[in-house]
């Protein structure tokens, strides 16, 4: 079910880890931003905008991760996009398949279009296409080339895997500084945050203008935590954390492994 966050932009939240799509109208069609994950969601999401009269003209993926990577037949053979550097890593990573049962992506996941997307010129500040005003936040947080977007006509910001009220920070293993690169992350968020009044993080609930801030600030001091050795208080992990979530104290704390066995 599309439910509308902004005036012609709407979000399809799937099952899986409440993975938030994005359908945002624009002249000729609409464009998806993260279509989604299990196969019947996304059958369900090209039949919803098929009855809305909508026909998709663009795709966008957030980051290189599998599930921010899908899409199905039923949504039609549009473009793709990511960021250059997303693409390029996209590439390097399926050049020799993906192992489904390694990564824990579920049987009904449609994996046949996955990665399919094209890299715009590098460091492209708006998203290119006949539509509403989307300027590119590119930052190194999380993944390689990650993306949020900025959706000027709706105050509307697109975080990909950032400022979820369920996840902590996920820092990028990969990462030279996976810690600063996240602090510059929000940095950046941080700029454009006046002119946001509704952000849907990649997973979780949607949030308006002051619950941006407060997210803002809440992972700001959980990376602050981690950098500075100490154990952070967030109600997203130990007791607090929300039922059938629990498993995000467990990210936690492999994070905190991983960054001291870098010293």
């Amino acid at each position: 079910m599309l439910t509308e966050v902004a005036k012609g932009i709407s979000v399809h939240q799937s099952e899986f880890c409440r993975s938030n799509a994005v359908v945002v109208q624009g002249a000729a069609g609409v464009l998806l931003v993260d279509a989604g994950v299990h196969e019947a969601e996304l059958v369900c999401l090209a039949g919803d905008l098929a009855e809305s009269g909508h026909t998709v003209v663009a795709g966008f993926s957030t980051h290189p991760h599998w599930d921010h990577l899908l899409w199905h037949t039923a949504l039609g053979d549009a473009p793709r996009y990511a960021t250059a550097s997303c693409a390029e890593t996209v590439r390097e990573r399926l050049a020799g398949g993906i192992d489904a049962r390694r990564f824990g992506i579920p049987d009904d996941v449609p994996l046949d279009l996955l990665g399919l997307v094209t890299g715009l010129p590098a460091e492209a500040a708006r998203f290119p296409w006949d539509g509403p005003d989307i300027t590119v936040v590119e930052h190194r947080a999380h993944a390689p080339g990650h993306a949020a977007l900025l959706i000027r006509d709706g105050g509307v910001l697109v975080a990909g895997d950032l400022l979820s009220d369920v996840l902590v920070p996920m820092l990028d293993p990969t990462a030279a500084d996976p810690i600063e690169d996240y602090l510059a992350a929000l940095t950046l968020i941080e700029d454009v945050a006046d002119e946001v009044e509704v952000v849907v993080p990649g997973h979780g609930s949607v949030g308006g203008a002051d619950q941006l801030r407060q997210r803002i600030e809440r992972d700001r001091a959980y990376v602050h935590a981690l950098r500075d050795g100490r154990e952070p208080v967030d109600p997203r992990i130990g007791p607090s954390a929300e039922p059938g979530w629990e498993w995000v104290s467990d990210v936690h704390a492999g994070q905190v492994r991983r960054l001291a066995e870098r010293g």
